[in-house]
């Protein structure tokens, strides 16, 4: 394939747009990664603070239970 004249600029535009996409795709990564362990402390902080819910009179009773 004959690129012409301009061929180490259209060779360097592709590596740069590669490494571009190379990139953004690891930041992705490593956000994801960032972010679930964040969702997990919360969750584990929330789960920390619920306090078990008290039992209703009709539960008790067994109302409404087949």
């Amino acid at each position: 394939m004959d690129l012409g004249p301009h061929a180490l600029f259209i060779q360097l535009a592709w590596a740069a747009a590669g490494l571009v996409t190379l990139g953004l795709i690891a930041w992705v990564m490593i956000d994801y990664r960032s972010q679930r362990r964040q969702l997990a402390a919360l969750e584990q902080a929330a789960n920390a603070r619920r306090r078990p819910a008290a039992p209703t009179p009709a539960v008790l009773e067994g109302a409404g239970v087949p």
